[in-house]
């Protein structure tokens, strides 16, 4: 009989059950003793499904938190760590890999070849170097320029699968009644209500298979649209790669964007507009150093504002994307570039965090001025509504800044008014990349 190698997925609800359903399931040498999770709030609380584990596992499989990791490496003799969540430097990646064999068992990362998924229809992906580089601006825009020629486009987005994992299998959002249903949160609606509102059915969900399965038979074309800076789980006819000019570098310093910015073939300078000088020569040196092969062009992302009249000169309380400033690392983004452009000074709301959101603050010290759009749960959306309403109180706030694009102002309750902040994607030079998409499909 062969030898049966105990193992741990380490991961932060994505990636991690795609590793299992796409690979580890399908090789019963390895056998999964528990998942660990980081960076999504209380989802160490579940455990991954029996239903879903597979027929060779009699319970769910435990989720852990990280920390508890070299503990149970310990107690259960693991001998695989599988490494599996996205958007980590290179040096935090060896420390995380250091931890993992310290504790006696080997660290591994699988592969685009052991992980994606083929498709019979084709595919069109788009991915970045780092988390909040503007890639669903970009997906977004192919999603119009491809409907409006006629084709039947599905979207399936990088996992967000925050809830029950056995209801969130496979998705299907073509309707706000689909995102209440679904008990969307922030995050989620952040990259589905867009594509809700251009009519445009987008997937997500658990099993990858079977949301390719589905989205494939009502589509002429798939666009995945990527999640942090992790690689396509489907594997792409035209692989399109959105480097961001403001963290030029980066491209090179994060896993798994570093994986991306090697195998694309397209990479999309985006937000070149704002960029320091120097920036946008040091990526195209980068590019044709690490990829020569791929095509090239730089973009920006045109920051649009509902109300500008309610902004101008205001004192204002600015939201941004959740993860892009968390955990993508930026001090700033739209919200905060539509707020200097209008005169208006933003407020520090760190004074008023409370629960999670203060937390949230502790945890990423980098935030100064503006407020994540943190929402995984009823209990931390009402910390985030608090938070507002008391920073908006004490500092004789004028509006709300959202720049996130789930439509807080349908979700939250707030004292004062709130003006919403779009950004759109325009191509700025290279080969026009409605072309290179053409091509493909």
């Amino acid at each position: 009989m062969e030898k049966s190698f105990k193992c741990i997925v380490m991961g932060a609800a994505g990636r991690d059950f795609h590793v299992y359903l796409s690979f580890l399931k399908f090789h019963p040498e390895f056998r999964v003793v528990a998942f660990t999770a980081t960076q999504i709030p209380f989802i160490d609380q579940r455990g991954f499904p029996q239903s879903l584990a597979g027929p060779s596992y009699d319970s769910d499989i435990p989720i852990y938190d990280e920390s508890e990791l070299p503990r149970l490496i310990r107690k259960h003799e693991i001998d695989f760590v599988f490494f599996a969540y996205s958007d980590i430097s290179h040096a935090e990646l060896m420390h995380k890999s250091s931890l993992v064999q310290a504790a006696g068992a080997s660290f591994v990362m699988l592969g685009p070849d052991h992980t994606q998924l083929l498709s019979s229809k084709p595919v069109v992906s788009v991915t970045a170097t780092r988390t909040g580089a503007g890639k669903s601006p970009l997906t977004q825009w192919l999603a119009r320029l491809l409907t409006g020629e006629g084709k039947r486009v599905a979207v399936i987005r990088h996992p967000m699968p925050y809830g029950n994992l056995e209801m969130q299998r496979v998705q299907r959002f073509a309707t706000t009644a689909d995102l209440v249903a679904h008990e969307c949160t922030i995050e989620e609606r952040e990259e589905y209500e867009p594509y809700v509102d251009m009519g445009i059915p987008i997937y997500a969900g658990v099993d990858y298979q079977a949301i390719l399965d589905e989205s494939s038979r009502e589509a002429d074309i798939v666009l995945w649209d990527g999640g942090n800076n992790d690689f396509s789980f489907v594997r792409p006819d035209l692989d399109i790669v959105v480097v961001d000019a403001l963290r030029a570098g980066h491209e090179i310093d994060y896993f798994p964007g570093e994986v991306n910015f090697r195998r694309a073939d397209v990479l999309v300078i985006s937000k070149a507009g704002s960029a320091e000088p120097g920036a946008l020569e040091g990526i195209r040196q980068r590019a044709a150093a690490y990829n020569p092969d791929a095509s090239l062009c730089t973009a920006d992302l045109e920051i649009e504002v509902d109300q500008p009249a309610l902004l101008q000169g205001q004192r204002v309380l600015v939201i941004e994307d959740g993860p892009t400033v968390t955990h993508g690392g930026m001090s700033f983004g739209a919200g905060s570039v539509a707020a200097d452009r209008a005169g208006a000074t933003p407020v520090d709301p760190r004074p008023y965090a409370v629960g999670t959101i203060r937390d949230t603050f502790e945890a990423y010290p980098h935030m100064k001025r503006i407020l994540p759009a943190m929402g995984y749960s009823e209990v931390q959306r009402e910390a985030l509504a608090e938070t507002i309403n008391a920073c908006c109180k004490a500092e004789k706030v004028g509006c709300v800044v959202d720049a996130s694009p789930a439509r807080l102002d349908l979700m939250l309750d707030l004292d004062v008014p709130m003006v919403r902040v779009v950004y759109r994607f325009r191509q700025l030079d290279g080969p026009a990349l409605d072309d290179l998409v053409r091509q493909q499909i």
